[in-house]
């Protein structure tokens, strides 16, 4: 029986109230009340220009392709150690993934490696902050400013973490973020597109709705909306953005209680790390942890399963996370670069404690111990 769950959604205490107002108002589909104020959380906190709600991170990087009008025969680079969505946002637009490696204490991509991988159809390159650590933006701009090239922050774990004092998300030329129930702030399901490029700020909220300047009839700068751009129906409704504001208003309390959770994790786990049994997360001078996950990288596969195993049977759930993507079902066999041994290594041997807000203090001590006694034998 599972004693101590991986993930648990927390609620603030007014999501029931905010959805309560909106439906009794009338007024639950997007871009609302709630949406505005979401809206305004994002630019007045972390500096975000024309910060979208979408229904989910998935259609927040499907918006920044269409936006960089990806097309069939364009390559975009990105880390094959993450979730497909990542690469899905631009696969449905006719690109060909490249995929980079990560570092090897580090699941974030490898910016050394990412120049050898640029060649004259190369349009973006897109970076996860893995664990909510940042990439080594500052190369990584500097190589796309080389050679005219879009950079889009893959954000979903990273909302109110830094790189060198900046917020992720506000560095590349699109970011987008996840309020998944598994993420640090959260409505079931939905994300938030950035758009860090002015010439498009525009655009993307007529893609945002359904290729209509619809937003801007409201706003009163037209006199009449109609059909002037592709786009689908990427907002999302104001039940989901009442619950998000709920969240939104707890997020000191919440990144607080998450990040203290990591950090006893860390000091309790860092031993092992001394010793040279396990490696625990690396977080460079540059970045900053925000309490999404906590992670440690065993020696093999099977020493993860036994430690998977040997946690369940003290009744804590425990779980690996992303499979390589380029040795995925789909894409294995049009794979046709080099060896990504990093993203293999992650893929057999990273596994992912449990973190969530109303973890108990006792509860962590019990999975620090348990972690331990299994190297111990």
């Amino acid at each position: 029986m599972t004693k101590i769950r991986f993930n648990k959604p927390y609620l603030s205490g007014k999501e029931l109230y905010y959805i309560s107002t909106t439906i009794h108002t009338g007024r639950t589909a997007g871009n609302n009340e709630f949406t505005k104020s979401c809206h305004r959380f994002f630019s007045e906190r972390f500096g975000f220009n024309k910060p979208l709600l979408t229904t989910s991170c998935t259609d927040a990087l499907e918006m920044s392709s269409i936006l960089m009008n990806i097309e069939p025969g364009d390559e975009v680079i990105i880390p094959s150690y993450t979730f497909v969505s990542t690469a899905n946002a631009f696969v449905l637009r006719g690109a060909s993934i490249v995929f980079a490696d990560s570092y090897k204490d580090n699941p974030n991509i490898d910016a050394d490696s990412i120049e050898s991988l640029i060649t004259e159809k190369t349009k973006a390159i897109v970076v996860v902050h893995y664990a909510g650590i940042a990439c080594d933006m500052d190369k990584i701009m500097e190589i796309a400013a080389r050679h005219k090239l879009f950079v889009v922050e893959d954000a979903a774990q990273a909302i109110d973490s830094y790189y060198k004092g900046e917020p992720l998300g506000s560095l590349g030329d699109f970011a987008a973020f996840s309020f998944h129930e598994t993420k640090n702030i959260i409505c079931g399901e939905g994300g938030l597109l950035v758009t860090n490029q002015i010439d498009n700020a525009n655009r993307a909220e007529i893609i945002w709705e359904k290729g209509t300047n619809r937003v801007a009839f409201f706003r009163g700068e037209v006199d009449k909306y109609g059909w002037v751009d592709v786009g689908s129906s990427f907002l999302m409704s104001e039940i989901l953005a009442a619950f998000l504001y709920a969240q939104l208003e707890h997020m000191e309390e919440i990144q607080g209680k998450r990040k203290l959770i990591w950090k006893n994790y860390y000091e309790g786990l860092v031993n092992l790390e001394d010793t040279g049994r396990v490696k625990l997360p690396e977080v460079p001078d540059y970045a900053t942890q925000n309490g999404h996950l906590f992670y440690m990288v065993c020696e093999s596969l099977s020493e993860r399963s036994r430690l998977i195993a040997h946690l369940k049977a003290a009744g804590i759930s425990s779980v690996f996370h992303y499979q390589s993507l380029h040795s995925s079902k789909f894409f294995s066999e049009q794979y046709r670069g080099q060896a990504l041994p990093n993203t293999d290594r992650f893929s057999d041997c990273l596994l992912r404690l449990p973190l969530f807000f109303e973890l108990s203090d006792s509860d962590q001590a019990l999975v620090i111990s348990k972690v331990q006694e299994f190297y111990k034998k």
